[in-house]
């Protein structure tokens, strides 16, 4: 594949189109066996199956806590206005069934009774205390996502959020679940799903229903009477629900639809299985002007309402539950629309809409994305799915600049939903990295919303010191009284050089450098933060102990309790130095030298020295000789934990290992024990405290893959990037709607069968999503080099499977260009099919 001499060639001409050839924690799960999947190619048009449906009793929905005489507020700014008290009634709500013997995790008195109460053993424990609740039934439900900005929905497959407390179905706003039920029923029953599917831009999630057989009143209607088309949309802090309902008889229809509605206003740490001892006060749900509200003063002093509107048809209201009695004429179609609120004293009430403005308003934000896209097309049908599904999972994480506010300075990338759907450093960074070559201006806002937010003082209680990146920034109740710390918290040792590293690379692929120069302080302040604060005690390395008693206790990006250990399986004390991090330290001088030397600043020559003898220093610290790799850490006696995983594989992206340590490294990263066949585990199978099924010690994680891959390239080890490249690739088909997970659980790849879902993996989640970019890049050697005005492919290669890729929209600096990438016998080959500016092209072999 490699064979032959190294030769250089500029592609000048410019050539018309190639002509088409032919997705924080450990635990041990128990969970039903995956479904078998068919090949690759039959994967490309068949969707995986669910792992079934559960059974549902109808059981009495438990009424939320009412508080008699309190007002509603309309929205910030507004006065309260007194409103007449609903009518109480029982209603009835779609429940699981629960089983016997299973005692509560959390008290009654301090939670809303749940439908449903886990196993214990199906907690995730994250750090030291804080753990995902992981609910066996919830597993089998499918799941719908919308978002945008600080507002996401997950919805079942019909478009309800079913009454199940504790699952992470819900309409939820800065951190608090400000709608727990959400059910329609028609003719007194659940419709029958027919259909559904989230469109390809993650605008709307439709569902096509009908009706079931119903008698109601003496009158018996026959199923599959009524159609109701049902779509769902997210714009701001409010949900806007479109239903278009089409009688298809010749008599005239009479048909009762009811919506039921909860409100528990569940911090998102509460629906993740934390406990609290107190909450605040539950305002009585009242009708005003025709809408239902539902209201809580939580203990941070914050009114939040939750507000529901129904046009389109006259509503009766009876405590949670809408009737809306309704007679159509023969084959007539009628639209009724739902509007939902989340209202709170810090936040501006949205704009009224109304559903086919908030369309268009979405729709133009998704016009805007996309002109400022490189885009991909390739001749594999199931690659172009799963680009086109992290483009648009990207699209849906990322929020608009909005004053007062975290993402006050710029548009941000938020990390994942549901639990991580917020502000977090690493993740962003990693993120616009991945993209980088592709979207080069998300590097850009989250760089400036970083650097906004970068430590300025000595602050234990949430691991904060001048010139450190933030780890994260959360809205809620619990963050905002102090009960979790994540508020504004800066444990996260990794984040600071990744700032570094990015803003070099930026500056590589844009020459930007009017945001260099707005930025080198904050450039400068981390850099001093690595000397003054990262290194502990004075070794040259980066560690980290977290300050606070609540603080997670790993600070690497495997932050999960057990995740760093010994070879007998003892966990490492700290301070703890993780090898990647000295990867990314050495990264982030050898950038700040460039940058320094771009900007014609001192302290260049000095950082590469800096940088240089660290790169020995972990060669000499880290390596294991009989096994070919670098340590997972230093713990803090200094001794190596001599463990097999995959965070020596960053090293490789920073370029540290000396050649012949990069082909042993690149060589053991690919044995079967780490390399399963859908990518590399974070842990090689066979060494302590391996299990397929945890968080961090053997599962497999897409952004862990696609910087390894790109170290491989690095080191031209390309045989590895296409193995990488093809085992994420096929393993994504299998994932509903192509869409890479945040992790999915080890096990080896065997004949006829599918990757393993983790059980509450993100979905989406950032990182996952645009780790196939990087992993393109990796595949065709891409640098560009905007100072330089070039574009450098070094060694470009396809996989087998893949005989065409075009990319369109490329720019370097200024320019933009148009190519096409070819596979022919001996790799790659790159042609122009449009070029604007003045730029090179250049490929080498």
């Amino acid at each position: 594949m490699h064979g032959g001499s190294r030769r250089t060639r500029t592609v000048a001409s410019a050539t018309t189109s190639a002509e088409t050839g032919s997705s924080r924690a450990s635990a041990v799960i128990t969970r039903r066996s995956a479904d078998s999947a068919s090949p690759r190619r039959d994967a490309r048009s068949a969707t995986a199956a669910s792992d079934g449906a559960s059974r549902l009793s109808t059981r009495p929905a438990r009424p939320m806590p009412h508080c008699q005489g309190r007002a509603i507020m309309q929205g910030r700014g507004s006065a309260p206005v007194a409103c007449r008290p609903a009518r109480r009634n029982v209603t009835t709500s779609l429940r699981v069934a629960m089983p016997c013997g299973i005692r509560p995790l959390v008290s009654p008195m301090n939670r809303p009774a749940s439908p449903v109460s886990p196993h214990e053993g199906e907690h995730l424990r994250v750090g030291d205390e804080y753990y995902v609740l992981a609910s066996s039934l919830a597993s089998r439900r499918r799941k719908h996502v919308l978002s945008h900005q600080d507002t996401f929905a997950v919805l079942d497959q019909s478009g309800d959020i079913p009454f199940a407390l504790e699952e992470e179905v819900g309409l939820f706003f800065r951190g608090t679940r400000h709608l727990s039920q959400l059910e329609l029923l028609a003719g007194g029953r659940p419709p029958f799903f027919l259909s559904s599917a989230v469109t390809a831009d993650n605008l709307r999630a439709v569902a096509n229903l009908t009706n079931n057989d119903v008698q109601e009143d003496g009158r018996f209607t026959s199923r599959s009477t009524l159609s109701i088309r049902r779509t769902t949309l997210l714009c701001g802090p409010q949900l806007l629900l479109r239903l278009v309902l089409h009688s298809f008889t010749l008599e005239p229809l009479a048909m009762r639809l009811e919506l039921r509605l909860s409100a528990d206003f569940a911090d998102v740490f509460q629906v993740r299985g934390l406990a609290r001892s107190r909450r605040g006060v539950y305002e009585p749900s009242c009708v005003d002007g025709g809408a239902l509200c539902f209201g809580y003063r939580g203990l941070d002093g914050v009114r939040r309402l939750t507000r529901c509107e129904i046009s389109g048809a006259d509503v009766r209201w009876e405590g949670h539950q809408a009737s809306l009695d309704l007679v159509f004429a023969p084959e007539e179609e009628r639209v009724v629309e739902v509007a939902i609120a989340c209202l709170n004293d810090e936040a501006p009430p949205p704009p009224r809409l109304g559903f086919t403005g908030a369309e268009a308003v979405r729709e133009r934000e998704h016009r805007l994305w996309q002109a400022e896209l490189t885009t991909v097309h390739s001749a594999d049908d199931g690659l172009n799915a799963i680009i086109a599904q992290a483009l648009a999972d990207i699209f849906m994480l990322t929020v608009a600049p909005e004053p007062d506010t975290p993402h006050a300075t710029d548009r941000f990338v938020y990390a994942g939903i549901p639990w991580f759907a917020t502000i977090f450093g690493r993740d962003a960074l990693v993120t616009a990295r991945e993209m980088l070559s592709f979207a080069p201006g998300l590097a850009r806002s989250v760089l400036r919303t970083l650097a906004s937010l970068q430590g300025t003082e000595v602050n234990a209680a949430r691991d904060e010191e001048p010139g450190k990146i933030i780890h994260e920034a959360r809205y809620g109740e619990m963050p905002a009284t102090g009960e979790v710390p994540f508020g504004r918290y800066y444990g996260s040792l990794d984040a600071t050089p990744l700032f570094c590293m990015l803003l070099g690379a930026y500056a590589r692929v844009t020459n930007d450098l009017e945001l260099v120069r707005d930025l080198w302080p904050n450039a400068r302040a981390a850099v001093d933060w690595m000397e003054r604060y990262g290194d502990r005690d004075g070794d040259g390395y980066l560690e980290y102990e977290r300050r606070t008693e609540h603080g997670l206790a790993n600070q690497g990006w495997k932050d999960s309790g057990d995740s760093i250990f010994h070879a007998d399986s003892r966990l490492a004390e700290p301070p703890i130095a993780p090898v990647e991090v000295q990867g990314y330290r050495y990264a982030a001088l050898v950038a700040m030298a460039e940058l320094a030397e771009a900007l014609e600043m001192d302290g260049a020559a000095d950082w590469l020295a800096a940088a240089a003898t660290l790169r020995q220093r972990i060669n000499d610290d880290f390596w294991i000789e009989r096994e070919g790799t670098y340590a997972l850490a230093l713990d803090h006696h200094k001794r190596p934990c001599e463990v097999v995983a995959s965070n020596a594989g960053h090293l490789l992206f920073c370029g540290v290992p000396y050649a012949g340590r990069a082909r042993l490294l690149g060589s053991r990263l690919l044995r079967a024990d780490l390399f399963s066949g859908w990518g590399i585990r974070t842990l090689a199978s066979g060494q302590p405290r391996y299990n397929p099924m945890s968080y961090h010690n053997g599962s497999i994680w897409p952004h862990d893959n696609a910087l390894i891959a790109a170290g491989l390239r690095r080191y031209e080890r390309v045989d590895g990037v296409l193995d990488v490249l093809t085992g994420l690739v096929e393993g994504s088909l299998h994932f509903e709607d192509r869409r890479l997970p945040e992790l999915f659980c080890g096990f080896g790849r065997r004949r006829e069968s599918a990757p393993v879902p983790y059980p509450v993996a993100c979905r989406p989640q950032a990182w996952a999503a645009a780790s196939v970019f990087l992993l393109l890049e990796a595949s065709l050697g891409m640098e560009l080099d905007a100072p330089r005005r070039r574009a450098v492919f070094r060694q470009p290669q396809l996989p087998s499977w893949l005989p065409w890729l075009e990319i369109r929209n490329l720019r370097i600096g200024d320019a933009r260009v148009d190519l096409n990438v070819l596979r022919g016998k001996y790799g790659g080959s790159i042609e122009i099919a449009r070029k604007e500016g003045d730029v090179d092209i250049v490929e080498t072999r």
